[in-house]
């Protein structure tokens, strides 16, 4: 289970990565810039620090926690898992079809983030819309899986095992519909106006959100796939 901790510990120098590339802005041009070119267009030397959004510092922090709290849920599951009482779960075929859908969703929502920077509004709308309404299809997915295993006599009271894949996965479920409420959001602004530079940053969140989950969902079905 050690490559599951590595790779969260890796997601989570990504996102300090992310957070310090939203502080400094390294354009080696940008020492030679007039001053006039500063007031007009924002240029900053390599070495100026340029003010980050609350938002983004709060979504990195968040995301450095909840990196840390998944990271306790695989030791806790590496380690209770040596026991003689464990018995895995077997994985529903739903599950696989729940990630492409999943992958889907961050797929659209990259698109969105990527029409706000070129001023496509009609596309940041496809994009927020369908990764919103794919997000939704995973969570009624997962339920759905769930109401298989349960109803195949896979409690959460059963086995260790199964505690540990409703706690994990439904954790992983909870934190995607606080997505789909700052995602609501986004997608109310994006209908109500067509300034695609005034919804930038929201969308950018929202697609970084969806790619941080997405990765931990990966992780997380792998390491359940491998016992």
């Amino acid at each position: 289970m050690s490559y599951a901790l590595v790779i969260l510990a890796l997601i989570l120098g990504v996102v300090v990565w992310w957070l310090l590339k939203q502080t400094f802005n390294l354009e080696p041009w940008a020492a030679t810039a007039s001053t006039d070119a500063v007031r007009t267009e924002g240029v900053r030397s390599p070495s100026t620090m340029i003010p980050l959004p609350p938002v983004k510092l709060a979504l990195g922090v968040f995301l450095a926690v909840v990196t840390s709290l998944f990271a306790l849920f695989i030791s806790a599951y590496s380690i209770r898992m040596e026991y003689g009482d464990w018995r895995p779960m077997p994985e529903p075929v739903l599950l696989w079809v729940n990630s492409g859908i999943l992958v889907l969703s961050s797929v659209f929502l990259q698109a969105g983030w990527s029409a706000a920077k070129r001023g496509s509004i009609a596309t940041v709308r496809f994009g927020v819309a369908g990764g919103g309404a794919l997000a939704i299809a995973f969570v009624v997915g997962q339920l759905l899986a769930w109401y298989q295993l349960t109803s195949g006599g896979y409690l959460i009271s059963g086995n260790p095992a199964n505690a540990f894949f409703y706690l994990i996965t439904g954790v992983h479920a909870l934190h995607l519909i606080g997505g789909l409420v700052a995602l609501a959001k986004t997608v109310r602004r994006v209908w109500q106006s067509d300034d695609t530079a005034a919804m930038s940053l929201g969308v950018e969140l929202c697609a970084v959100y969806w790619h941080y989950l997405l990765a931990v969902w990966v992780i997380v079905f792998g390491l359940m796939l491998s016992t």
